[in-house]
């Protein structure tokens, strides 16, 4: 055996938790700040989110550098998580606002006609059922448009992240 084989290696350890959904650009992109992936952690998959286990070697060359890339990839990580949260937000706000709006009209309606009052009982009705209706068309369409809005956004962040594994790569290789 030679003298190289026998040598010591020391390795740090690092647990990231992330959607299953982007699994596989963790995996990918932590590999450009020298990080080996070792699996996912049996134990801690749950649900929508996996934690995945990745480790590398201690001493490596450009290591602050690599950590810095390494930051800002995990900020635009997490902001595209924000942005793909928020993408139905806001239609999930107003549709469950108009459902209930519905739903507050059509228990009027019922009180109305307990009491005999047969017109009003019709005009609270006819809307609230339209409150019932309505917030799947208004979901959708509030969606479409927020994804519209959202998708420039998203690619530049992706982008970006390709942009900070270019140079991760290029620090290992040098």
């Amino acid at each position: 055996m030679s003298n190289q084989e026998n040598s010591f290696v020391g390795f740090e350890y690092m647990e990231v938790p992330a959607k299953r959904s982007m699994e596989s650009m963790y995996v990918d992109s932590y590999r450009s700040f020298g990080w080996v992936f070792e699996g996912p952690s049996a134990r801690e998959e749950s649900g929508d989110t996996v934690k995945l286990r990745f480790k590398r070697e201690r001493r490596l060359r450009g290591q602050a550098e690599l950590t810095r890339l390494q930051r800002q990839f995990e900020s635009c990580a997490r902001e595209i998580e924000a942005l793909e949260r928020s993408r139905t937000t806001a239609a999930s706000i107003a549709a469950f606002t108009i459902g209930l709006t519905g739903t507050a009209l059509l228990g009027g309606a019922v009180f109305a006609y307990l009491n005999g009052l047969l017109p009003m009982m019709v005009s609270l009705a006819v809307p609230g059922f339209l409150g019932w209706i309505i917030p799947y068309f208004s979901y959708q369409k509030l969606r479409q448009r927020r994804e519209k809005q959202l998708s420039p956004l998203i690619e530049q962040k992706y982008d970006e992240i390709y942009t900070l594994c270019e140079q991760g790569c290029r620090l290992l290789t040098a």
